[in-house]
């Protein structure tokens, strides 16, 4: 199935309106959505409408395509820039969606020339330039530290000056030099933890394919910037300041005002 399906926006010259029971029934599922404030939730409806009528669904792999899929993925995808703006996603329209995790062709080059092909079990893609791929399953997870849409428009912000690395193109208020120091001692300390667990030693705190390279490392801790915000600031409190600067949101705050008992 493909193409924009939704019968309220079909026919359209500009952005539809998404139908109030069908926000409400998305948004209630989403704590992280539910806590905005009357102004915010406004603004990211608004802009989740112009992605929807800019973006095109395919389902494959036996789902069935509907409309509380495609408003799903889409309010979630545009949390990430509510204010930065939907001219963030531009360049690319495809958004692929599965029933499940799917496999993933990979081919490698070794030090000494020798190309290696397997195959890879994988949850989401962000692929530069072309389509992101996402598993309708793993979507659902989303409110407790995993959010695979997330995880993937994080890359797709950081696709915007080259591959995924954890450099995204970087507002006024951060100097590139500031920001590669905060991400890689934060990416050093995480792996050093992951590394101390698998000795036998305690959980991390976040999700351990955080430590693959600086680009999922920057994408994780994109996915707990806006779910778990307070243990990303108690974690990484320098991380979590430059985030809340690229992002120019503060989830910490908004889920948990001044005065308030922030869960540990």
């Amino acid at each position: 199935m493909i193409g924009k399906l939704f019968g309220w926006l079909r026919n359209r010259h500009e952005p539809a309106r998404i139908p109030e029971a069908l926000w409400r029934d998305v948004s209630s599922q989403l704590p992280f959505v539910s806590c905005l404030d009357s102004d915010e939730q406004l603004r990211l409806r608004r802009l989740a409408e112009e992605f929807l009528a800019e973006k095109e669904f395919t389902a494959v792999a036996g789902l069935e395509l509907n409309d509380a899929i495609c408003v799903s993925i889409a309010v979630q995808g545009c949390l990430p820039i509510l204010n930065l703006g939907l001219g963030h996603y531009g360049g690319w329209v495809g958004i692929i969606v599965y029933a499940d995790e799917f496999i993933i062709p990979r081919c490698i080059e070794d030090e000494y020339g020798v190309v290696h092909e397997y195959q890879e079990l994988a949850s989401g893609e962000a692929w530069d330039g072309g389509p992101l791929l996402i598993s309708w399953r793993d979507a659902q997870m989303a409110g407790d530290g995993y959010n695979v849409v997330i995880h993937e428009f994080a890359h797709k912000l950081d696709m915007r000056n080259g591959e995924a690395n954890g450099m995204p193109p970087l507002p006024p208020g951060i100097a590139a030099a500031e920001w590669q120091r905060v991400l890689l001692a934060s990416y050093d300390a995480f792996c050093a933890a992951v590394d101390r667990a698998d000795r036998g030693g305690e959980e991390t705190v976040f999700d351990p394919y955080a430590a693959e390279n600086p680009g999922e490392f920057f994408a994780v801790m994109s996915e707990a910037f806006f779910e778990t915000p307070q243990r990303l600031r108690a974690e990484f409190p320098g991380l979590y300041a430059n985030l809340a600067c690229f992002y120019r949101q503060d989830p910490a705050a908004r889920m948990w005002p001044p005065g308030s008992t922030a869960p540990t």
